[in-house]
Protein backbone atom coordinates (compact mmCIF):
# COMPACT_ATOMS: atom_id res chain seq x y z
CA UNK A 1 0.00 0.00 0.00
CA UNK A 2 1.65 3.53 -1.11
CA UNK A 3 2.61 5.39 1.66
CA UNK A 4 0.87 9.10 1.07
CA UNK A 5 1.36 12.73 2.72
CA UNK A 6 -1.02 15.25 2.82
CA UNK A 7 -3.60 12.81 1.71
CA UNK A 8 -5.87 14.84 3.93
CA UNK A 9 -4.78 18.16 3.85
CA UNK A 10 -6.50 21.10 2.35
CA UNK A 11 -6.91 21.91 -1.46
CA UNK A 12 -8.57 25.15 -3.36
CA UNK A 13 -8.05 22.67 -6.56
CA UNK A 14 -5.96 18.96 -7.29
CA UNK A 15 -5.62 16.44 -4.61
CA UNK A 16 -3.32 17.13 -2.16
CA UNK A 17 -2.49 13.72 -1.32
CA UNK A 18 1.66 12.76 -2.09
CA UNK A 19 3.91 10.07 -2.40
CA UNK A 20 6.27 9.32 0.16
CA UNK A 21 9.93 10.35 -0.54
CA UNK A 22 11.04 6.54 -0.82
CA UNK A 23 8.62 5.60 -2.59
CA UNK A 24 8.85 7.82 -5.10
CA UNK A 25 13.01 6.81 -5.24
CA UNK A 26 11.90 3.47 -5.84
CA UNK A 27 9.73 4.66 -8.79
CA UNK A 28 12.39 6.77 -10.24
CA UNK A 29 15.46 3.96 -9.81
CA UNK A 30 12.73 1.54 -11.87
CA UNK A 31 12.29 4.49 -14.67
CA UNK A 32 15.96 4.26 -15.36
CA UNK A 33 15.32 1.61 -17.97
CA UNK A 34 14.12 4.95 -20.23
CA UNK A 35 17.72 5.88 -20.15
CA UNK A 36 18.06 4.08 -23.18
CA UNK A 37 15.80 6.21 -24.86
CA UNK A 38 17.05 9.12 -23.37
CA UNK A 39 18.82 10.00 -26.41
CA UNK A 40 15.04 10.22 -28.11
CA UNK A 41 13.70 12.36 -24.95
CA UNK A 42 16.61 14.82 -25.17
CA UNK A 43 15.70 15.06 -28.43
CA UNK A 44 12.23 16.21 -27.56
CA UNK A 45 13.03 19.39 -25.98
CA UNK A 46 12.41 19.64 -22.09
CA UNK A 47 10.56 16.46 -20.92
CA UNK A 48 9.27 14.92 -17.21
CA UNK A 49 7.50 12.07 -16.31
CA UNK A 50 5.18 12.68 -13.24
CA UNK A 51 3.60 10.09 -11.16
CA UNK A 52 0.05 9.31 -10.50
CA UNK A 53 0.43 12.47 -7.43
CA UNK A 54 2.15 14.63 -9.97
CA UNK A 55 5.39 14.10 -8.65
CA UNK A 56 8.36 14.16 -10.67
CA UNK A 57 9.76 10.36 -11.29
CA UNK A 58 12.43 11.44 -14.66
CA UNK A 59 13.87 14.27 -16.28
CA UNK A 60 15.92 14.58 -18.85
CA UNK A 61 19.14 16.92 -19.79
CA UNK A 62 17.09 19.92 -21.25
CA UNK A 63 14.69 20.11 -17.77
CA UNK A 64 18.10 20.88 -15.58
CA UNK A 65 18.66 23.79 -18.08
CA UNK A 66 15.65 24.80 -18.23
CA UNK A 67 15.53 25.18 -14.61
CA UNK A 68 19.08 26.11 -14.30
CA UNK A 69 20.47 23.30 -11.86
CA UNK A 70 24.49 22.86 -12.99
CA UNK A 71 24.76 20.72 -9.90
CA UNK A 72 22.32 17.46 -11.22
CA UNK A 73 21.13 16.40 -7.48
CA UNK A 74 18.37 14.68 -8.26
CA UNK A 75 17.36 14.92 -4.70
CA UNK A 76 16.63 19.21 -5.71
CA UNK A 77 13.84 17.03 -8.64
CA UNK A 78 12.67 13.84 -8.12
CA UNK A 79 9.46 13.94 -5.66
CA UNK A 80 8.77 17.42 -6.96
CA UNK A 81 5.65 19.17 -8.30
CA UNK A 82 6.81 20.71 -11.86
CA UNK A 83 5.69 24.32 -9.65
CA UNK A 84 8.20 23.43 -7.41
CA UNK A 85 10.94 22.22 -9.48
CA UNK A 86 10.37 25.48 -11.76
CA UNK A 87 10.30 27.49 -8.04
CA UNK A 88 6.89 28.91 -9.03
CA UNK A 89 6.10 32.20 -6.51
CA UNK A 90 2.72 30.22 -6.03
CA UNK A 91 4.26 26.54 -5.17
CA UNK A 92 4.34 26.98 -1.44
CA UNK A 93 0.83 28.90 -0.78
CA UNK A 94 -0.62 25.72 0.42
CA UNK A 95 1.05 23.33 2.82
CA UNK A 96 -0.05 20.55 -0.32
CA UNK A 97 1.96 22.65 -2.47
CA UNK A 98 2.23 22.80 -6.88
CA UNK A 99 -1.33 22.30 -7.59
CA UNK A 100 -3.74 22.86 -4.74
CA UNK A 101 -3.57 26.46 -3.86
CA UNK A 102 -6.28 29.18 -5.35
CA UNK A 103 -3.92 30.48 -8.16
CA UNK A 104 -3.41 26.69 -9.69
CA UNK A 105 -6.74 26.72 -10.59
CA UNK A 106 -6.52 29.25 -13.64
CA UNK A 107 -2.70 27.45 -14.22
CA UNK A 108 -2.49 26.31 -17.83
CA UNK A 109 0.38 23.59 -16.54
CA UNK A 110 -2.00 22.26 -13.75
CA UNK A 111 -4.67 21.74 -16.12
CA UNK A 112 -3.11 20.01 -18.82
CA UNK A 113 -1.58 17.40 -15.96
CA UNK A 114 -5.16 16.67 -14.72
CA UNK A 115 -6.47 15.83 -18.46
CA UNK A 116 -3.10 13.90 -19.31
CA UNK A 117 -4.28 11.80 -15.90
CA UNK A 118 -7.63 11.32 -17.60
CA UNK A 119 -6.13 9.50 -20.34
CA UNK A 120 -6.34 12.42 -22.89
CA UNK A 121 -3.30 14.20 -24.59
CA UNK A 122 -3.73 18.00 -23.72
CA UNK A 123 -1.74 21.25 -24.76
CA UNK A 124 -2.10 24.62 -22.37
CA UNK A 125 -0.37 27.99 -22.47
CA UNK A 126 0.76 28.61 -19.04
CA UNK A 127 1.77 31.66 -17.55
CA UNK A 128 3.74 31.53 -14.59
CA UNK A 129 6.21 33.65 -12.41
CA UNK A 130 8.90 31.85 -10.84
CA UNK A 131 11.61 33.24 -8.74
CA UNK A 132 15.37 32.10 -9.19
CA UNK A 133 16.34 34.37 -5.36
CA UNK A 134 16.91 37.26 -6.72
CA UNK A 135 14.04 38.90 -8.62
CA UNK A 136 10.58 37.39 -10.14
CA UNK A 137 10.38 36.13 -13.74
CA UNK A 138 7.59 36.20 -16.07
CA UNK A 139 7.36 32.80 -18.65
CA UNK A 140 4.82 31.66 -21.03
CA UNK A 141 5.45 28.19 -21.42
CA UNK A 142 3.47 25.77 -23.70
CA UNK A 143 2.49 22.55 -21.77
CA UNK A 144 1.69 19.18 -23.51
CA UNK A 145 0.70 16.56 -21.18
CA UNK A 146 -0.04 12.78 -22.54
CA UNK A 147 -0.72 9.73 -20.49
CA UNK A 148 2.32 7.16 -20.32
CA UNK A 149 1.88 3.46 -19.22
CA UNK A 150 5.18 1.10 -18.52
CA UNK A 151 4.82 -2.17 -16.16
CA UNK A 152 1.42 -1.50 -15.31
CA UNK A 153 2.28 1.69 -13.74
CA UNK A 154 0.77 5.10 -15.13
CA UNK A 155 2.51 8.12 -15.69
CA UNK A 156 1.87 11.35 -17.55
CA UNK A 157 4.79 12.62 -19.48
CA UNK A 158 5.28 16.45 -20.04
CA UNK A 159 6.36 18.57 -22.92
CA UNK A 160 7.18 22.05 -22.18
CA UNK A 161 8.44 24.83 -24.37
CA UNK A 162 9.23 28.12 -23.88
CA UNK A 163 7.16 30.49 -26.10
CA UNK A 164 7.59 33.68 -24.03
CA UNK A 165 9.75 35.25 -26.66
CA UNK A 166 7.26 34.30 -29.51
CA UNK A 167 4.28 35.97 -27.13
CA UNK A 168 6.57 39.36 -26.34
CA UNK A 169 7.11 39.40 -30.08
CA UNK A 170 3.65 39.17 -30.99
CA UNK A 171 2.35 41.44 -27.99
CA UNK A 172 5.42 44.07 -29.33
CA UNK A 173 3.88 43.77 -33.21
CA UNK A 174 0.38 44.55 -31.86
CA UNK A 175 1.66 47.46 -30.23
CA UNK A 176 3.88 48.48 -33.07
CA UNK A 177 1.32 48.15 -35.81
CA UNK A 178 -1.37 50.05 -33.78
CA UNK A 179 0.85 52.85 -33.33
CA UNK A 180 2.45 53.22 -36.53
CA UNK A 181 -0.78 52.71 -38.56
CA UNK A 182 -2.82 55.70 -35.95
CA UNK A 183 0.30 57.49 -36.47
CA UNK A 184 0.58 57.24 -40.85
CA UNK A 185 -3.62 57.67 -40.60
CA UNK A 186 -3.30 60.65 -38.67
CA UNK A 187 -0.78 62.26 -41.26
CA UNK A 188 -2.64 61.08 -44.35
CA UNK A 189 -6.16 62.50 -42.66
CA UNK A 190 -4.07 65.81 -42.23
CA UNK A 191 -3.36 66.29 -45.54
CA UNK A 192 -6.01 65.19 -46.76
CA UNK A 193 -7.77 68.40 -45.11
CA UNK A 194 -5.74 71.10 -46.77
CA UNK A 195 -7.67 72.62 -49.41
CA UNK A 196 -5.57 72.34 -52.70
CA UNK A 197 -7.57 74.50 -54.33
CA UNK A 198 -6.62 77.52 -52.72
CA UNK A 199 -2.90 76.66 -53.46
CA UNK A 200 -0.69 77.99 -56.06
CA UNK A 201 -0.13 75.15 -58.63
CA UNK A 202 3.48 74.03 -57.69
CA UNK A 203 2.28 73.65 -53.91
CA UNK A 204 -0.62 71.74 -55.42
CA UNK A 205 1.59 69.38 -56.75
CA UNK A 206 3.91 69.12 -53.69
CA UNK A 207 0.50 68.10 -52.16
CA UNK A 208 -1.03 65.78 -54.67
CA UNK A 209 2.49 64.01 -54.02
CA UNK A 210 2.71 63.88 -50.35
CA UNK A 211 -0.87 62.63 -50.06
CA UNK A 212 0.33 59.84 -52.59
CA UNK A 213 3.45 59.01 -50.82
CA UNK A 214 1.48 59.18 -46.92
CA UNK A 215 -1.39 56.77 -48.45
CA UNK A 216 1.56 54.50 -49.70
CA UNK A 217 3.08 54.14 -46.73
CA UNK A 218 -0.15 53.27 -44.75
CA UNK A 219 -1.05 50.81 -47.16
CA UNK A 220 2.85 49.36 -46.74
CA UNK A 221 2.20 49.67 -43.22
CA UNK A 222 -0.71 47.64 -43.16
CA UNK A 223 0.69 45.33 -45.86
CA UNK A 224 3.89 43.97 -43.28
CA UNK A 225 0.06 43.86 -40.64
CA UNK A 226 -1.73 41.46 -42.37
CA UNK A 227 1.19 39.56 -43.44
CA UNK A 228 2.33 38.84 -39.39
CA UNK A 229 -1.85 38.27 -39.15
CA UNK A 230 -1.49 35.52 -41.55
CA UNK A 231 1.40 33.75 -40.27
CA UNK A 232 -0.28 33.44 -37.18
CA UNK A 233 -3.61 32.43 -38.60
CA UNK A 234 -4.99 35.37 -36.82
CA UNK A 235 -5.90 37.35 -40.25
CA UNK A 236 -9.98 37.88 -40.70
CA UNK A 237 -11.01 37.71 -44.26
CA UNK A 238 -14.33 40.00 -44.94
CA UNK A 239 -15.92 38.71 -48.46
CA UNK A 240 -17.47 41.61 -50.65
CA UNK A 241 -18.37 42.21 -53.99
CA UNK A 242 -16.41 43.29 -56.26
CA UNK A 243 -15.63 43.95 -60.21
CA UNK A 244 -12.17 42.80 -61.23
CA UNK A 245 -11.31 45.85 -63.74
CA UNK A 246 -12.23 48.51 -61.01
CA UNK A 247 -9.60 46.42 -58.24
CA UNK A 248 -7.28 46.49 -60.55
CA UNK A 249 -7.27 50.17 -61.53
CA UNK A 250 -7.25 51.07 -57.46
CA UNK A 251 -4.10 48.78 -57.22
CA UNK A 252 -2.10 50.22 -59.87
CA UNK A 253 -3.26 53.86 -58.51
CA UNK A 254 -1.28 53.11 -55.50
CA UNK A 255 2.06 52.88 -57.92
CA UNK A 256 1.56 56.25 -59.88
CA UNK A 257 4.06 58.42 -58.12
CA UNK A 258 6.06 55.44 -56.45
CA UNK A 259 9.99 55.44 -56.89
CA UNK A 260 9.97 52.05 -58.90
CA UNK A 261 7.40 53.19 -60.87
CA UNK A 262 9.32 56.36 -62.65
CA UNK A 263 9.61 55.96 -66.28
CA UNK A 264 7.95 52.37 -66.43
CA UNK A 265 4.42 52.22 -68.07
CA UNK A 266 1.47 50.02 -66.45
CA UNK A 267 -0.70 49.09 -68.77
CA UNK A 268 -4.44 46.77 -68.09
CA UNK A 269 -4.72 44.08 -71.04
CA UNK A 270 -7.76 45.17 -73.73
CA UNK A 271 -8.84 41.85 -73.42
CA UNK A 272 -9.35 41.80 -69.64
CA UNK A 273 -12.82 40.65 -68.64
CA UNK A 274 -14.71 43.06 -65.20
CA UNK A 275 -15.79 40.34 -63.67
CA UNK A 276 -17.89 40.69 -60.65
CA UNK A 277 -17.47 37.89 -58.00
CA UNK A 278 -17.11 37.88 -54.18
CA UNK A 279 -13.61 38.12 -52.51
CA UNK A 280 -12.00 39.84 -49.38
CA UNK A 281 -10.79 42.96 -51.63
CA UNK A 282 -8.32 44.21 -49.12
CA UNK A 283 -6.10 41.08 -49.40
CA UNK A 284 -6.54 40.75 -53.12
CA UNK A 285 -5.25 44.24 -53.47
CA UNK A 286 -2.38 43.30 -51.24
CA UNK A 287 -1.64 40.18 -53.39
CA UNK A 288 -1.77 42.38 -56.69
CA UNK A 289 0.05 44.78 -55.27
CA UNK A 290 2.98 42.43 -54.59
CA UNK A 291 2.95 40.80 -58.40
CA UNK A 292 2.55 44.50 -59.60
CA UNK A 293 5.79 45.21 -57.56
CA UNK A 294 7.79 42.43 -58.06
CA UNK A 295 7.21 42.94 -61.80
CA UNK A 296 8.52 46.81 -61.31
CA UNK A 297 11.55 45.87 -59.42
CA UNK A 298 12.55 43.40 -62.32
CA UNK A 299 12.00 45.79 -65.13
CA UNK A 300 13.75 48.91 -66.66
CA UNK A 301 12.55 52.28 -67.29
CA UNK A 302 10.76 52.10 -70.53
CA UNK A 303 9.54 48.79 -69.88
CA UNK A 304 5.79 48.03 -69.99
CA UNK A 305 4.15 45.84 -67.04
CA UNK A 306 0.91 44.41 -68.43
CA UNK A 307 -1.82 43.44 -66.33
CA UNK A 308 -5.40 41.49 -67.24
CA UNK A 309 -8.15 39.45 -65.46
CA UNK A 310 -9.44 36.14 -67.38
CA UNK A 311 -12.88 34.89 -66.33
CA UNK A 312 -12.48 30.85 -66.87
CA UNK A 313 -15.64 28.60 -66.00
CA UNK A 314 -15.03 28.31 -62.59
CA UNK A 315 -12.85 30.84 -61.21
CA UNK A 316 -11.32 34.45 -62.03
CA UNK A 317 -7.97 34.83 -63.02
CA UNK A 318 -5.32 37.72 -62.71
CA UNK A 319 -1.69 37.98 -64.11
CA UNK A 320 0.93 40.12 -64.43
CA UNK A 321 3.84 39.88 -67.13
CA UNK A 322 6.55 41.94 -67.43
CA UNK A 323 9.62 41.03 -69.83
CA UNK A 324 12.61 39.77 -67.56
CA UNK A 325 12.74 36.23 -68.24
CA UNK A 326 13.23 34.98 -64.66
CA UNK A 327 16.65 32.65 -64.02
CA UNK A 328 16.08 29.14 -63.49
CA UNK A 329 17.51 28.96 -60.26
CA UNK A 330 15.54 31.52 -59.06
CA UNK A 331 12.36 29.83 -60.39
CA UNK A 332 13.35 26.76 -58.16
CA UNK A 333 13.30 29.07 -55.28
CA UNK A 334 10.51 31.62 -55.48
CA UNK A 335 8.10 31.22 -53.12
CA UNK A 336 10.58 30.27 -50.23
CA UNK A 337 10.15 32.47 -47.45
CA UNK A 338 13.12 35.26 -47.03
CA UNK A 339 14.64 34.00 -50.49
CA UNK A 340 14.88 37.29 -52.39
CA UNK A 341 17.21 38.50 -55.29
CA UNK A 342 17.31 41.57 -53.76
CA UNK A 343 19.65 41.25 -50.70
CA UNK A 344 19.81 40.65 -47.23
CA UNK A 345 15.96 41.74 -45.25
CA UNK A 346 13.80 41.17 -48.52
CA UNK A 347 12.02 38.06 -49.53
CA UNK A 348 8.60 38.31 -48.27
CA UNK A 349 6.57 39.58 -51.57
CA UNK A 350 6.25 36.38 -53.45
CA UNK A 351 5.83 34.45 -50.12
CA UNK A 352 3.19 36.35 -48.92
CA UNK A 353 1.21 36.11 -52.63
CA UNK A 354 1.27 32.46 -52.08
CA UNK A 355 0.45 32.55 -48.12
CA UNK A 356 -2.62 35.00 -49.14
CA UNK A 357 -3.91 33.29 -52.04
CA UNK A 358 -3.96 29.69 -50.76
CA UNK A 359 -4.38 30.53 -47.14
CA UNK A 360 -6.93 32.75 -47.19
CA UNK A 361 -8.74 33.32 -50.49
CA UNK A 362 -8.68 29.33 -51.33
CA UNK A 363 -6.90 29.85 -54.76
CA UNK A 364 -3.68 29.37 -56.51
CA UNK A 365 -0.69 30.60 -57.91
CA UNK A 366 1.41 30.01 -60.23
CA UNK A 367 3.87 31.62 -62.88
CA UNK A 368 5.19 30.82 -66.47
CA UNK A 369 8.16 31.88 -68.26
CA UNK A 370 9.24 32.16 -71.62
CA UNK A 371 12.06 33.69 -73.69
CA UNK A 372 9.25 35.63 -75.96
CA UNK A 373 7.07 36.74 -73.27
CA UNK A 374 9.15 36.78 -69.93
CA UNK A 375 7.59 36.02 -66.99
CA UNK A 376 3.99 35.98 -65.79
CA UNK A 377 2.47 35.61 -62.39
CA UNK A 378 -1.17 34.39 -62.05
CA UNK A 379 -4.00 33.99 -59.42
CA UNK A 380 -6.58 32.28 -59.79
CA UNK A 381 -9.68 32.38 -57.45
CA UNK A 382 -12.79 30.31 -57.05
CA UNK A 383 -15.59 32.08 -59.03
CA UNK A 384 -18.24 32.79 -56.21
CA UNK A 385 -21.34 34.44 -57.37
CA UNK A 386 -22.91 37.33 -55.81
Amino acid sequence: MNRLLFENNFTYFAEPARLHPDEVTNQADHLKKLEKISCLLDASGVVILLNQYRQIVYYNEAFLEFIDMADHDTKKVIGRRPGEALKCIHSHRNEAGCGTSEYCSTCGAALAILAGQKGEKNSKECRITISNGKKDVSLELMVTAAPFSLDMQDFVIIFITNISDEKRRKALECIFFHDVINTAGGLHGLIQLIDINEQPPQTRNIIKDITDISNTLLEEIKSQRDLVYAENNELVIELRSVQSIVLIRETIKQFLNHQIAMGKILEIAVDSDNVCFNTDPVILKRILANMIKNALESSTKGDTIKIGVKKREKSVEFWVNNSLVMPRVVQLQIFQRSFSTKGIGRGLGTYSMKLLTERYLKGSISFQVSECEGTTFAVSLPLMEK
